[in-house]
């Protein structure tokens, strides 16, 4: 199954099996992950479970520790790049969740955020099985090319995401939380926009752009992340 159609089954993954595996399925993956902003330097470590500190009622075989360079969307590169990994996993039959509560033992640079993987037999699920928002709610006319977008995980099932049409394709703005869930999501929402993002991406392979406009609206309620066309 191609990666697009991951989107429409994936389920974040927190049941494990412990067989082991080929880390070169990672490696060889990673050489040709498209970013969103090609100038931000990134990178990730495999780890064991020995290696992390988990705040979770749950573990995993295996952690992914990403690292990146704080710059200009620098988290949101994070998200997009790693849900192309995340997506690729799945279609191999290895499960994967975005863990917020968890990080290295020993850091090395500038730690973002750690995703948990290994194989599963509990990694999918049906489309209508989904809790999202409708499409109105998320973008200010209804428009079935966002559906990958409309699917994609968030911390705590924010889905922050809210897309306003432009002549070249649509400016993305991030949900402003309240400052009790800005607190807690800070970080993490903008990595969930990357998420959203990289499901369009996948989805639009040969057409997808990215920028930041010096002339967006602004938008009461919402930050400016960037424009895209698909």
């Amino acid at each position: 199954m191609t990666l697009q159609n991951q989107i429409y089954i994936r389920k974040s993954c927190r049941n494990y099996l412990e067989d082991e595996i080929d880390m070169d399925l990672i490696h060889e993956f990673m050489k040709n992950v498209k970013p969103l902003n090609p100038n931000i330097s990134y990178r990730y470590e495999i780890l064991n479970p020995g290696e992390v500190n988990v705040r979770t009622p749950w573990s995993a075989p295996y952690y992914l520790a990403l690292y990146s360079e704080k710059k200009d969307n620098y988290l949101e590169n994070i998200g997009f790049v790693f849900q192309q990994l995340s997506l690729h996993l799945q279609s191999l039959g290895i499960g994967n969740c975005w863990v917020g509560m968890a990080s290295p033992k020993k850091k090395d640079g500038e730690f973002v955020i750690m995703i948990s993987f290994g194989k599963s037999d509990k990694m999918t699920r049906d489309k209508d099985s989904f809790k999202r928002k409708q499409l109105s709610k998320i973008s200010d006319v209804e428009d079935e090319r966002l559906i990958p977008a409309r699917l994609a995980p968030s911390a705590m099932n924010t889905q922050p995401w809210y897309f306003k049409h432009t002549d070249e394709g649509f400016d993305v703005y991030q949900v402003r939380q309240n400052i009790l869930k800005r607190q807690i999501l800070k970080k993490w929402n903008p990595i969930d926009m990357g998420i959203a993002l990289a499901h369009l991406y996948v989805s639009n392979t040969e057409s997808f752009e990215f920028n930041k406009k010096s002339d967006y609206n602004e938008l009461k309620g919402y930050t400016y992340t960037g424009s895209i066309k698909i």
